[in-house]
């Protein structure tokens, strides 16, 4: 899954931008690197944890970049990102509330999940634009290729599988961190990665839509707080910061 996911979105990006691989400076390396090890462990969290679990310990990652941020990037410690991230974990841990299971190795793979998505996000905001998109993109060619050895003796695919695939690596991956890269160049990195927590909540309304299956009312109860703390955040932030310089 892993593999043919970022694969996907690494033809899809390289299709998209062309981006160049630019000089190995310790920031690309980082953003490559956090990248990449972001994608892998999250899916094997997955596997070996139950998904609620493996969500929600990722997105305490959300937690590092609000306290490391005021030291890497020289953003300003705010108490509305304090309260929202508070708030906003809260809102997912009711939202899961009943599908948490035991702890066990997948829950260290999760907790990794969000610490390298800390860096991701962090990293993506210290790169110029031409260096985050080219990250992003080399990040899911690193992947894949670090990933095809153990899956090389068996690449096949039903049709199913393959077009479930592709839609994750061109939507899921491509898509949404095209669009991410662009919009953190306009916030803090505490800021994007609370708006990002809307992705865990937005699950329900797709299963609803697309397969009319009703979320629990605790579910709801749990999207409303987050959707809440981050219309809050987002409503009460500062004067944007200023945009990174886009590439010559």
């Amino acid at each position: 899954m892993a593999f043919y996911r970022s694969a996907f979105a690494a033809l899809s990006l390289l299709l998209l931008f062309r981006p160049r691989l630019p000089r190995s400076t310790p920031g690309f390396l980082v953003a490559l690197s956090s990248y990449a090890a972001c994608l892998t462990s999250f899916v094997v969290a997955t596997k070996w944890t139950t998904a609620a679990n493996a969500i929600f310990l990722q997105y305490s990652g959300v937690v590092w970049v609000l306290l490391f941020s005021p030291v890497v990037l020289k953003e300003p410690f705010r108490a509305r990102d304090a309260a929202a991230v508070a708030v906003a974990l809260a809102g997912i841990g009711l939202f899961f509330a009943g599908r948490f299971g035991p702890g066990g190795p997948g829950d260290l793979v999760a907790l990794a999940s969000g610490v390298f998505f800390a860096a991701l996000v962090r990293s993506l905001r210290r790169e110029r634009n031409a260096g985050a998109v080219a990250a992003v993109t080399y990040g899911n060619v690193l992947t894949a290729a670090a990933l095809l050895p153990f899956v090389g003796a068996d690449l096949s695919l039903s049709a199913s599988s393959g077009a479930i695939l592709l839609g994750l690596g061109v939507f899921q991956l491509a898509a949404a961190y095209a669009l991410f890269v662009e919009g953190i160049r306009h916030v803090a990195a505490t800021q994007a990665a609370i708006l990002g927590m809307i992705e865990p909540v937005a699950n329900p309304i797709w299963v609803f839509l697309l397969m009319g299956e009703r979320p629990a009312l605790l579910s709801l109860l749990g999207g409303a707080i987050v959707l809440g703390a981050i219309a809050w955040r987002t409503l009460s932030a500062p004067l944007p910061v200023t945009p990174v310089a886009p590439p010559d």
